[in-house]
């Protein structure tokens, strides 16, 4: 099933939602809907989970609204259920200064748990840039990821690509608020 019909973005605006979102297993369970619908078991399969456990997870998802039942058929008498992503992307609410960064957590935690054969790539630049150069290269490295995005194929193996462009705190600051 196409998901050329689903809304670009979903805001995260509940508790409920921002629940469902902050936990690692749900966020790739989202992850494997991202480009295909899939039923309990393919998403167990997908993510490494029991199918008791991965219906749990999908449940919760379904009533905070982040993903949906988008085709059903009947297999053997049973109703088996198809779930895709509610919209192509969500957008999560600031979480504050000082605030976790889930997004980044869990990125880190995936990274974590990739595989170290070379099929990874993870580079950090310090920058010194103008405010229109911030600017600049922040919408240039979401119109590569949106350009790539664009290009995905569910066919092939998945890859997660994801940037932070930020100004870190300055050191007096860090270390003022240790006191």
């Amino acid at each position: 099933m196409p998901t050329d019909d689903l809304p670009e973005t979903f805001h995260v605006t509940t508790d409920e939602q921002l629940r469902a979102v902050s936990n690692l297993t749900r966020h790739r369970i989202m992850a494997v809907l991202r480009f295909e619908p899939a039923t309990i078991t393919q998403i167990a399969e997908r993510v490494g989970l029991a199918k008791g456990s991965s219906s749990y997870h999908v449940r919760l998802l379904e009533r905070a609204g982040l993903i949906k039942v988008v085709r059903t058929r009947k297999v053997r008498g049973v109703t088996e259920r198809y779930y895709a992503m509610a919209a192509r992307s969500l957008v999560l609410p600031d979480p504050g200064e000082g605030g976790p960064n889930m997004l980044m957590r869990h990125a880190v935690a995936d990274l974590e748990e990739s595989r170290a054969d070379g099929l990874r790539q993870v580079r950090m630049a310090h920058l010194r840039l103008t405010d229109e150069q911030f600017a600049e290269l922040g919408a240039r490295l979401q119109a590569l990821a949106d350009e790539y995005r664009e290009l995905s194929d569910p066919a092939l193996p998945d890859a997660s690509l994801v940037f932070a462009l930020f100004h870190p705190a300055k050191r007096d600051q860090v270390e003022g608020s240790a006191e």
